[in-house]
């Protein structure tokens, strides 16, 4: 199998295109529109931080981290339940809990997501992510994210 690159469609563009998240909607123009893909075992994101994402000169405010995390992580709770179950299309899932630890300073500039899921049980699925700056871990994640049933308000948004 061959690895997509990151001008590949993002697993975000290929099956949710309409979706207008703040963190990872296509369709949001004023959005952060992370792209995640599939890379071996792993779903990563390369992603440029800008001066308005700052909470203080050069670094990246940790509100804007906890968004991409959770987001990032998001879909790959969807996408790997998508694949154990061999399903077409994801399903939507929703953030039922995480938690960020922020490391060091996360500086403006380029960052790389990366996310693998470590505990599936019906419907909910952990995954553990983490946030790196220049080869350097600045945050972690590890959240639980639950494929919602039909009734939920986030069911059929992608």
């Amino acid at each position: 199998m061959s690895t997509p690159s990151a001008s590949s469609p993002s697993l975000q563009e290929r099956f949710a295109p309409s979706l207008a998240c703040f963190g990872c909607g296509p369709a949001n123009p004023q959005g952060l529109r992370i792209r995640s893909r599939e890379e071996g075992e792993l779903i990563v994101a390369d992603w440029e931080a800008a001066e308005h994402h700052q909470a203080f000169p050069n670094v990246v405010s940790g509100g804007i981290i906890g968004t991409l995390l959770d987001c990032h992580c998001n879909w790959t709770a969807a996408y790997h339940l998508m694949k154990v179950r061999g399903l077409d299309s994801p399903p939507c899932t929703v953030t039922s809990e995480y938690t960020i630890q922020l490391k060091r300073p996360t500086p403006i500039g380029p960052l790389h997501l990366e996310a693998k899921a470590v505990f599936t049980e019906g419907d909910k699925v952990v995954v553990e992510g983490t946030l790196t700056a220049g080869g350097k871990v600045c945050a972690t994640c590890r959240g639980t994210f639950v494929a919602v049933k039909p009734g939920h308000p986030a069911y059929h948004r992608w």
